[in-house]
């Protein structure tokens, strides 16, 4: 059997000094296939539009089928795909892990795994379950400090550190937009920093200069289509006409590599 190398492809575009990887995450296989052909090399996927597609709600840790089902969809298309599998969806790392084996299996290049600030030794726990389990793929740490929490930066500290002891490939702080701390965290830190993009915040020029190696959009692009369906039928309701790009019925046909008809 032969061992899958130690820097995969997903993994190089974390490492390119001064060109983040800019990861847009998707929700189905349209809006992947339509991101990917804008020339983004890797697609993440976002866990809000999976339970909000479900009527189920984020981080309850009741979308793991649906999580599953997802990347059997994406995971064997030509782009790189990292799976937003919440915590893991469960406490035990040998889950995890098991979860983990299941995504490597249907094509999944890297997995986002958040501590919803539980402990972080369990957390840790499973970060090294996962990659004892699937060396080669990549794991995202999150915690949810600055996201869920005050920002506490101590506490951001020792959970960063003991995510990347246990393995991590590079760790994730949603919430942290403040110029001064993200550069101090990359001083600190041995794997790429990946930070949320937030249209408040820093660009992406000014992360990359901070030196910030992975921009994620989240759930942003999910809701500015939600917004926008919701702006065109208020638009077409009050007699007017919607505004912005409108893909063609063909062009999303398309997407789907498929033959169709009009």
């Amino acid at each position: 059997m032969t061992a899958e190398p130690t820097v995969t492809p997903f993994a190089a575009l974390h490492h390119r000094p001064g060109e983040p990887l800019l990861l847009p995450n998707a929700w189905d296989h349209a809006s992947a296939a339509a991101l990917a052909a804008r020339g983004f090399p890797a697609i993440g996927t976002t866990s809000l539009a999976v339970a909000a597609a479900a009527g189920l709600r984020d981080g309850d840790g009741a979308t793991r089928e649906h999580t599953l089902r997802l990347a059997l969809t994406l995971g064997s298309e030509p782009y790189l795909l990292s799976v937003d599998a919440e915590d893991g969806y469960s406490e035990d790392p040998g889950e995890v892990a098991a979860l983990a084996h299941e995504l490597r299996a249907v094509g999944a290049a890297g997995v986002n795994l958040e501590d919803g600030l539980g402990p972080r030794d369990r957390h840790a726990a499973k970060i090294a379950a996962v990659k004892a389990a699937v060396p080669g793929l990549f794991v995202n740490a999150r915690t949810d400090t600055y996201w869920s929490g005050d920002g506490d930066e101590r506490d951001t500290l020792r959970r960063l550190d003991a995510y990347q002891e246990a393995g991590a490939d590079a760790v994730f702080v949603p919430g942290l937009t403040d110029p001064g701390r993200i550069a101090a965290l990359v001083r600190h830190l041995d794997v790429p920093l990946n930070i949320l993009y937030s249209p408040t915040g820093p660009t992406v020029a000014r992360l990359a200069d901070l030196g910030v190696r992975r921009v994620s959009l989240g759930s942003l692009l999910y809701r500015r289509a939600l917004g926008a369906a919701v702006a065109a039928m208020a638009a077409v309701a009050a007699g007017g006409t919607p505004e912005g790009a409108t893909p063609s019925y063909g062009e999303v046909q398309a997407l789907s590599g498929a033959p169709h008809f009009q």
